[in-house]
């Protein structure tokens, strides 16, 4: 259920764990069930309960979502599983308004993400509180298996005074409860067009104050596109512990080998035109691919005073490999180490229920990037030579504090300020042509500010002003059109200031609605001026304006039928933006030219059924207008027409004991011949990513629980 489709949700009651026996109960339903007091539990095919999320933790306090004063959205465990191939986060996040995800398909890049404007580099996300974007901005989404999400909560608009660094949006995934019986088993397997197989075995169980998970999945696809196969293997494991009354021990472990992710790259109109399953020339004979492993290992403690305070702790560490043959005849071989801690506490000003509550905090992360670029020399073979040999290292520290206090018992009012410094440094360690070797600081104090007033259940007006700070990645400082080392000296972070405006609320007959309407304003606006073979060079633009609005609608027919609706609206143009090519002599003033890559308006229309005899029907479709793919606006890529539908059906229902929901799908049901993606300013034209005609899967799941 969608929160941000405008249920009406009313906070919750303070809970005052006075007793130990309270607190412990209390901690012990933290455990089996995270997200019980933000999730609602998937109703039985019988049943027609409304169930309502009460409140959203991707604000870092845990805040009543009908007068958040923000736009933020949820998705629960049906909204991402239920149904779906679990293979990309375009599935369920395009259910919400103001989030744009653009498949690609093509699993050796990410999906192509905007809230706002700001892309893949400039929304911050996080997998069970631990940030799976690095310091420098970059997200790796490589140890994600969606199939394992049970809850997402998405905050829409700057939010770097929460955050820091590259929040433009954040997106919160939140794993599966990790034992909700004493003993449980899930096996899941789907199998479909273009080679797909995908299986995902959980075991979990509890005994006294301990519980834990452990979860094995593999996913196999030969793509529909030529060099576009995908290969990936996981195993995580969780541990939950009552340490004392009020204490968790939560621990989270992952592994992930992804052997083979080709990349089949984009076209240009005359390939596109000829064959769009092709792959250009040069990304088949130079197999440009990548093989990726990664590890990440977290621990976090979280302690609950009876005072109403809350206090908690996190430590995380990745490692990654990755070997990255690129079209471009380059070889890119990274060695990752990352890591770092959050440290949050919070707690009321006071002991009456009104009394404004503080929030104080600091993160800090450090990455370490070994990278080599090899280019193999002509006619020799094998051999090759070494191009780059380098090591990248950031840093980023980030103190914060925020304040929450319902004035009135209908008007609620947020401020939180943040300082974050992130430093760069390079060693070069190929001194032949020199040493290119440095460090340089970006650093920036950000702030935001907000109100909502409850006028009544059908209208809760809220505004909000917030500032957004992103420096560029260590990919985007390292890549130089020269072929150099070191980093970039002329790229510098951008900065953006946001002003929002928006009510939500529930009306009579079961109708809710929720409605945004923003402007962003930034200033030296990293952009992508040029592609070539995979690797994109950035510069800063002068200023860009992000206006629109996003326009979210549920309506319940009866307790068996709901129709959703969400409409982003998006205007983004550059306002000063001259650029400067050929060492100064050609010059383009690109002002007022539309951002490319996003789509004016994009709109997703769904159906959720819940039939007789468990039987249930879900049906999307999905209309996207006219985009363009380079900064001239000269290459203009078609909207979908009448859009595109995927249908999915299935039952819930059981043999005994046993849990069992089969489940088929058709996507793309009219057969429509469409461009999901753009590769931006791609070189040759290469700027087109075409999407799959119609395809199907089937599947099923089983489960088993000891109560």
């Amino acid at each position: 259920m969608d929160s941000r489709l405008g249920l009406h949700l009313q906070p919750s009651s303070p809970v005052h764990l006075a007793s130990t026996p309270l607190r412990s109960a209390f901690l012990l339903a933290a455990i089996a069930a995270p997200v019980a007091a933000q999730q609602p539990p998937t109703p039985r095919p019988d049943s027609t309960r409304v169930f309502v999320v009460e409140s959203v933790t991707v604000t870092r306090t845990a805040e009543p979502v009908a007068r958040v004063p923000v736009a933020v959205g949820t998705l629960d465990q049906r909204a991402v599983r239920h149904g779906q191939a679990t293979l990309g986060l375009d599935e369920a996040l395009t259910n919400l308004p103001g989030v744009f995800v653009a498949n690609r398909y093509n699993y050796s890049v990410d999906q192509r993400l905007s809230i706002r404007g700001f892309g893949s580099r400039g929304v911050k996300i996080l997998l069970d509180g631990v940030p799976q974007t690095l310091p420098d901005g970059q997200s790796q989404l490589t140890n994600v298996d969606l199939a394992s999400i049970g809850r997402v909560e998405v905050l829409t608009g700057a939010s770097s005074a929460l955050y820091g660094n590259a929040a433009g949006g954040v997106i919160s995934l939140t794993s599966l409860p990790t034992a909700p019986t004493p003993l449980g088993a899930t096996l899941r397997y789907e199998g479909g067009s273009y080679g797909l197989s995908k299986g995902m075995l959980r075991l979990s169980g509890r005994s006294g104050a301990v519980m834990g998970a452990v979860t094995l999945s593999r996913t196999a696809l030969n793509g529909f596109r030529r060099q576009s196969a995908y290969e990936s293997r996981t195993a995580s494991a969780a541990l939950d512990w009552t340490a004392g009354p009020a204490t968790l021990v939560s621990i989270r472990a992952t592994s992930t080998d992804q052997p083979r992710a080709d990349n089949p790259g984009a076209l240009n109109a005359a390939e596109l035109a000829a064959d769009p399953d092709s792959a250009p020339v040069n990304n088949i004979v130079r197999d440009a691919s990548k093989d990726v492993s990664q590890r990440q290992l977290s621990a976090t403690v979280r302690h609950f005073g009876a005072d109403g305070a809350e206090w908690s702790a996190t430590a995380f560490l990745f490692g990654r490999d990755l070997d990255n043959p690129l079209a471009t005849n380059n070889w890119n071989l990274i060695d990752r180490l990352a890591g770092g801690v959050r440290l949050q506490g919070s707690r009321p000003l006071g002991a009456s229920g009104a009394a404004p509550r503080l929030t104080v905090g600091l993160d800090a992360q450090t990455l370490r990037d070994d990278r080599t670029n090899l280019t193999p020399v002509p006619a020799v073979g094998p051999v090759t030579d070494t191009t780059v040999r380098q090591r990248e290292t950031v840093t980023e520290i980030g103190p914060f504090a925020g304040l929450t206090w319902s004035a009135t018992p209908r008007l609620l009012l947020t401020g939180g300020a943040r300082y974050d410094a992130v430093r760069f440094e390079v060693a070069d360690h190929l001194l032949g042509d020199g040493d290119a070797s440095g460090t340089r600081t970006m650093a920036s104090l950000s702030g935001g500010v907000g109100a909502s007033y409850e006028v009544s259940g059908a209208f809760v007006p809220y505004a909000n002003v917030n500032t957004g700070f992103e420096t560029p990645t260590t990919t985007e400082l390292a890549v130089q059109e020269s072929g150099g080392q070191g980093f970039n000296d002329s790229l510098g972070p951008q900065r953006a200031l946001s002003f929002e405006v928006g009510a939500r609320g529930r009306v009579r007959g079961g109708l809710s609605y929720s409605l945004a309407l923003f402007t962003v304003g930034i200033r030296d606006a990293l952009v992508p001026y040029a592609e070539s073979g995979g690797r994109s060079f950035f510069r800063n633009a002068g200023h860009t304006r992000n206006k629109g609005y996003e326009l979210g609608l549920a309506w319940s027919v009866s307790g068996a039928v709901t129709l959703q609706a969400a409409w982003t609206h998006a205007d983004y143009r550059y306002t000063d933006y001259v650029s400067i090519t050929n060492a100064g002599a050609d010059t383009t003033d690109f002002g007022g030219r539309r951002l490319p890559g996003v789509p004016t308006d994009y709109v997703r229309l769904g159906l959720r059924t819940t039939l007789p005899r468990g039987l249930w029907l879900d049906v999307d479709h999905t209309l996207s207008s006219e985009l363009y793919a380079d900064d001239a606006n000269t290459l203009r890529v078609d909207g979908w027409g009448a859009g595109v539908t995927n249908l999915r059906a299935g039952w819930d229902g059981s043999l005994g004991a046993v849990r069992l929901s089969p489940f088929g799908a058709v996507n793309n049901a009219w057969d429509r011949s469409y461009v999901g993606s753009v590769t931006v300013n791609g070189f040759g034209g290469r700027v087109y990513e075409p999407s799959p005609r119609r395809n199907y899967y089937v599947g099923v799941e089983v489960g088993w629980a000891r109560r």
